[in-house]
């Protein structure tokens, strides 16, 4: 390409919208150093500061969703989407860009909306199993709209590129040899380990599900690398009596170590997370956090359930179907390479090489 590129993206409010849009931004300067990036975020999101420490000019838009635990709060709504159409059309006037990324979240919508009237060709990148609401709308005037699902309701089929989440680099080349990666953590290479991990504040319900459980766990001797997340920590460690082959975490720092470590993998199904796990290639059990957005977790786990890539239990199920599905995995040997070698078929390892090759495919 002759001239500068100029890219716009932009997604927030989580950090599975907020990280995919980095990766690609990532992948784009790799490829074009002196190409000029500009993210647009929602006020007072997460975006606002984690673009900047990747490194990326933000520009924020005060819009935000609907509020369903108070209706009279969405009273001023109509004025703020007004207000962010305008700021973002401002915005992106004088910006200029060559083209723009949507990765969903609310400040997503008016951007890239004002981007395509524009005339300025867009791309979305849908995370979930589900689409979200602003995706689904703007998936009529996108290019192209890049899933880590091979069937997303609520997009025009001819459009779905099923190319993966982009995820953290040191999970797709970090990976190592189980046993090898039990030892550094300082496990038995000889026990069989379950990794646990409920997102970076924990689950509840997780942790929950291991208290239950404790006595059946020491009775089969399985190890276990139990990361509770900041909330239930200090309680968990100072209440329990904890055996040597259980292995207290509040957050885990090197996640491609454990990873590695794990024969199994009880997690909850964020669309990252989900995509992370599929790389690593273990047998995993999901717990769907059932108050995500349109219930997109059970949607998400319910794709890796039905090619018999995991197993699912449901939050409000986890007394009755917890251990004996977990038992269920750990005592079969086949079962759990059958689930590993089904996974591949969700490991997208080159999401964001792929996801950038398409849109240059495009905008030539």
């Amino acid at each position: 390409m002759d001239k500068k590129l100029k890219i716009l993206l932009s997604g927030g409010g989580t950090g599975g919208h907020i990280f995919p849009a980095i990766a690609i931004a990532d992948e784009i300067r790799k490829r074009f150093p002196d190409a000029e990036f500009l993210f647009i975020g929602a006020n007072g999101k997460m975006e606002m500061e984690k673009v900047p420490q990747a490194g990326y000019k933000i520009e924020g838009i005060d819009i935000a969703g609907i509020d369903r635990g108070n209706l009279l709060s969405n009273l001023g709504l109509p004025f703020k989407i007004l207000k962010s159409l305008f700021r973002s059309k401002k915005i992106i006037k004088d910006f200029a860009p060559d083209f723009a990324v949507g990765t969903g979240g609310f400040a997503s919508g008016p951007a890239l909306y004002e981007a395509n009237k524009m005339g300025i060709p867009i791309f979305i990148q849908e995370q979930n199993a589900h689409a979200g609401v602003t995706n689904k709308i703007l998936s009529k005037k996108a290019k192209a709209v890049f899933t880590a699902y091979p069937k997303v309701e609520g997009f025009p089929a001819e459009k779905i590129k099923f190319l993966g989440n982009p995820i953290r680099e040191n999970i797709i080349s970090g990976m190592q040899e189980t046993a090898q990666a039990k030892e550094k953590m300082g496990l038995d290479k000889d026990k069989l380990t379950i990794l646990s991990v409920g997102g970076s504040l924990g689950s509840r319900t997780l942790n929950n599900g291991w208290k239950e459980n404790l006595e059946k766990l020491k009775e089969k001797g399985y190890q276990l690398i139990w990361q509770t997340g900041k909330l239930d920590y200090n309680e968990l460690s100072s209440s329990l009596q904890l055996p040597a082959s259980i292995h207290l975490k509040e957050f885990i720092k090197d996640m491609e170590l454990a990873y590695s470590a794990a024969d199994i993998i009880v997690s909850r199904a964020g669309a990252i997370a989900i995509s992370e796990l599929a790389v690593a290639q273990k047998p995993v059990l999901l717990v769907p956090f059932p108050f995500a957005a349109e219930d997109h977790q059970t949607k998400n786990a319910m794709n890796l359930v039905e090619k018999n890539a995991a197993r699912m239990v449901k939050d409000s199920e986890m007394q009755e179907k917890f251990w004996n599905t977990l038992s269920e995995i750990c005592e079969n040997e086949n079962v759990r390479k059958e689930m590993s070698d089904n996974l591949k078929y969700f490991a997208k390892p080159n999401a964001a090489k792929e996801i950038v090759d398409e849109i240059f495919k495009v905008i030539k």
